[in-house]
């Protein structure tokens, strides 16, 4: 999930992301398949790979499994042939929403799709419909306890980055995709613990949302698509603070 940048939400994911790990190793699973399938099985020449893998041993996989993963997108396991989709549509409010599937029946997951849209207050939209309001962007998340500040921006400025946000208990940097991976590297020589990182769509502009009945729902319908085995990334606009984040938790 991606629709705000508090620390809340990053902790809101996580505490999800435990709860339900592995559905989400089978999720970055297929993401690997995927990219093996596509550019190769040597994460050093597989951009798309080294991601996968990345997110992989954030979410703690076990490296056997990532393994198998490979050997599945290369043709060395059966595998099924999985196709990437876009959902674009609308959560209760007009916030704008983007779930990023890989599918091996498109005629089963759009129906299903739109009917978590209808369920939670929300609606499937066409193609192009939200995607303009997003861009993508590399996001990276350090404990404010793990590095000083200035010399953190320092550090974060000359190796790309294009801005830091320091959130009491987080600094959030973003950077281009071009630049994400010069970015990292610089973080990690420094032996700099990340806390998450990951190449995301982001809103151009966020709508924040006070009510909290109104924050209950959106986040409804964003873990309904969490839930989803076909779904693999949610993006949405809105913001939510820490305070009413709490209420929801």
């Amino acid at each position: 999930m991606s629709g705000h940048s508090h620390w809340a939400g990053i902790k809101h994911k996580k505490a999800a992301n435990d709860a339900k790990r592995g559905k989400i190793w089978s999720k970055i699973a297929r993401q690997i398949i995927v990219a093996a399938k596509s550019g190769g099985g040597d994460p050093g020449q597989n951009l798309a790979l080294r991601y996968a893998i990345d997110e992989a041993k954030q979410a703690n996989m076990p490296k056997d499994t990532i393994e198998k993963a490979i050997k599945k997108g290369t043709g060395e396991g059966s595998t099924v042939a999985y196709e990437s989709v876009l959902y674009e549509g609308y959560a209760p409010g007009g916030i704008a929403i983007m779930a990023e599937a890989l599918t091996d029946n498109r005629a089963r997951t759009g129906p299903e799709v739109k009917k978590i849209f209808e369920k939670h207050g929300g609606s499937l939209g066409n193609s192009g419909c939200v995607s303009y309001m997003f861009s993508k962007k590399g996001l990276i998340a350090i404990v404010t306890s793990a590095i000083d500040e200035d010399e953190l921006m320092e550090l974060a400025l000359n190796a790309g980055a294009d801005d830091m946000e320091n959130t009491d208990e987080i600094y959030e940097l973003s950077c281009s995709p071009q630049a994400y991976d010069q970015l990292r590297k610089a973080i990690t020589d420094k032996e700099i613990a990340i806390e998450a990182s990951q190449i995301s769509m982001v809103p151009e502009n966020s709508i924040e949302i006070t009510d909290p009945e109104a924050a209950r729902k959106i986040m409804n319908l964003v873990d309904a698509f969490e839930d989803h085995d076909d779904v693999q990334k949610v993006y949405a606009n809105f913001d939510i603070s820490d305070e009413i984040m709490e209420k929801l938790d």
